[in-house]
């Protein structure tokens, strides 16, 4: 890295360590407003702007989770006839959890009870849908460890962090039922598609 150009300030590092745990970042995440807007603002943005969507919330709360001594991991939940949804991941004892920012109530926080990445993916199916109440999600990506992207300044950049988001849809992902399988689902019922959007208006 060839300055510390990727650093957070003083304040922001504050603000993002006054999160405590994961929960926390979560609650943080859900209180920002939600916008459509096509950017791929860094953390700094974010919490100078007060407002992010799915890709930016999770590197939010994968700087937050760095600050508080945790790796800052990503990785992509990839949708068929629907928009992909990035996730935070944070390991406790062993488990694994996430956060997410979405306007669907289920595609947010998970606890840390799962033992594996793909346990943990699959735990969005039921959650994971489009507005013709198709279930969309197939497949989750590797785990992305945004180290790797400190030498474009992931966390504090003015500009959009492209790089991120172009790494998660080319690398390797993993399907999580055969096509055979994917081809006679049902959709979803109708209580089910209206909790979705409980209190919500939009997608991801």
């Amino acid at each position: 890295m060839p300055s510390n150009s990727n650093e957070l300030t003083a304040a922001e590092t504050r603000t993002l360590r006054a999160l405590k745990t994961p929960a926390k970042i979560q609650r943080f995440l859900d209180d920002l407003p939600y916008h459509h807007a096509d950017t791929a603002w860094s953390p700094r943005k974010v919490l100078r702007e007060r407002t992010g969507h799915c890709l930016e919330g999770a590197l939010l709360a994968a700087a937050a989770l760095r600050v508080l001594g945790h790796k800052p991991l990503v990785m992509d939940l990839e949708g068929i006839n629907d928009s992909d949804h990035v996730i935070a991941l944070y390991k406790e004892k062993g488990y694994w959890g996430s956060i997410g920012k979405s306007n669907f109530s289920g595609l947010r926080f998970r606890a840390p009870v799962y033992k594996t990445i793909r346990e943990l993916a699959l735990s969005y199916f039921e959650d994971y849908f489009n507005l013709r109440g198709e279930r969309t999600l197939r497949g989750y990506s590797m785990v992305v460890d945004l180290k790797s992207f400190d030498r474009y300044d992931w966390m504090t950049s003015e500009k959009s962090v492209w790089s991120v988001p172009e790494f998660l849809v080319t690398c390797r992902h993993f399907k999580l039922f055969p096509a055979r399988i994917a081809q006679n689902l049902p959709r979803l019922d109708k209580r089910s598609f209206e909790a979705g959007f409980v209190g919500h208006h939009h997608k991801h």
